[in-house]
């Protein structure tokens, strides 16, 4: 443990965070605020969370109202930030606080780590920030940072390497020194360092308050920890969507099952595979449903997957909708303008679906108000 090099980044930390909406760094933090910012944080960057930060927190400021509300508001309310078990992780939490813990947050690490959604990243950054216990975290930015200090040539994010890190973290804050008297803004400070100026391939070093004291520095092998790891290969999917119109322009949409991709997420009905189109024209058969020509496929790339989905705009039969037979768990209809809104409770690839049908009928409609006046001239 070098006290040192704790009092100069502590320092940093100090004049160089960045503000947040969730960090406090003269007032305990709230621990409802860090929960959710550390839940809405996992694997989505700073930028695109503060928006929703503050509209999460506009409409639910506390675990009593969060666990009122139901599953469909918090989905709704987290569409576009992807990854939609954190959304249903977080309001099962505030029911259990609510239920089991009188509405207060425990502050003990085994009490959190049995909530859901929280595992130790997650129970460390809330027990340090919010309740100023020295309890260590390693994310990937932390992971990185104390690796390159050690110069750790082990994966920090697997095996023996995964233990390596989380073993300096905890001796970081295991005796008394500047990051045990702050956790909170130590764990901080850690991640913050890795986010702005230790970035994976091209460190900063000369931004970097503790340089002096980063052995991967000092050997000139920076650039080489953590090292480079092989992605997954990007799975093609190709997939076909019908959106049925009725005689008012409202659009069928229904939903996924509750496990899975997008669960509980709405969209139009659709199927996935290379045999999807045959899929979806039997079943628009049956409901009598009448399709009309496909439009040019909707590119959608997730982590490791790239959906290439065909958007089939169908007029509504004579027959009466069923979406189960697609493995769906429920049907509605909506407008478009509500559809693709920010809290319409679709998926990002539904919103673009219906948004490209939409697209063609208004330019239909224009095409077809135009043609009078074009004929008389």
């Amino acid at each position: 443990m070098d006290l040192d090099r704790q009092r100069d980044l502590l320092g940093w930390f100090g004049a160089h965070a960045r503000p947040m909406p969730w960090r406090s760094l003269h007032a305990p933090a709230d621990p409802y605020a860090v929960v959710t910012s550390e839940l809405m944080l996992q694997q989505t960057r700073v930028d695109t969370v503060r928006d929703y930060f503050a509209r999460w927190l506009a409409r639910w400021p506390d675990w009593q109202s969060l666990a009122q509300a139901s599953v469909d508001q918090v989905l709704e309310q987290w569409t576009g930030l992807g990854y939609y078990n954190r959304a249903r992780n977080l309001h099962r939490l505030a029911q259990g606080v609510v239920r089991d813990h009188g509405g207060r947050l425990p502050t003990d690490t085994a009490s959190l780590r049995g909530l859901p959604g929280i595992g130790p990243y997650t129970a460390g950054a809330v027990a340090s920030i919010a309740f100023g216990m020295p309890v260590s975290l390693v994310d990937g930015n932390v992971a990185r940072v104390l690796a390159r200090w050690s110069g750790l040539r082990l994966d920090p994010t697997t095996g023996a390497g995964k233990i390596a890190v989380w073993q300096m973290a905890d001796a970081e804050l295991a005796e008394h020194g500047p990051a045990h008297a702050a956790p909170g803004h130590w764990n901080q400070a850690l991640m913050e360092l890795g986010a702005t100026v230790c970035a994976p391939r091209t460190p900063t070093c000369g931004d970097c308050p503790v340089a002096a004291r980063c052995l991967a520095r000092r050997q000139g092998v920076q650039r080489e920890i953590p090292p480079t790891r092989s992605r997954p290969a990007v799975i093609a999917i190709q997939a076909w969507y019908v959106v049925v119109s009725d005689a008012n322009g409202l659009v069928l949409l229904a939903r996924r099952p509750d496990r899975g991709r997008w669960a509980g997420l709405w969209e139009p009905p659709g199927a996935e595979g290379p045999d999807a189109r045959d899929v979806i024209a039997r079943w628009a058969d049956r409901q009598g449903v009448v399709l009309d020509s496909a439009l040019h496929p909707v590119v959608h790339v997730l982590t490791h997957r790239r959906y290439q989905a065909t958007p089939l705009p169908a007029r509504l039969g004579p027959l009466a909708i069923e979406v189960a037979s697609l493995g769906y768990t429920a049907a509605r209809w909506q407008t478009p303008d509500e559809a693709v809104a920010q809290a319409g409770g679709l998926s990002r690839l539904g919103q673009r679906l219906v948004a490209a049908v939409a697209d063609r009928q208004a330019r239909r409609q224009a095409a077809k108000a135009a043609a009078p006046h074009l004929h008389k001239s």
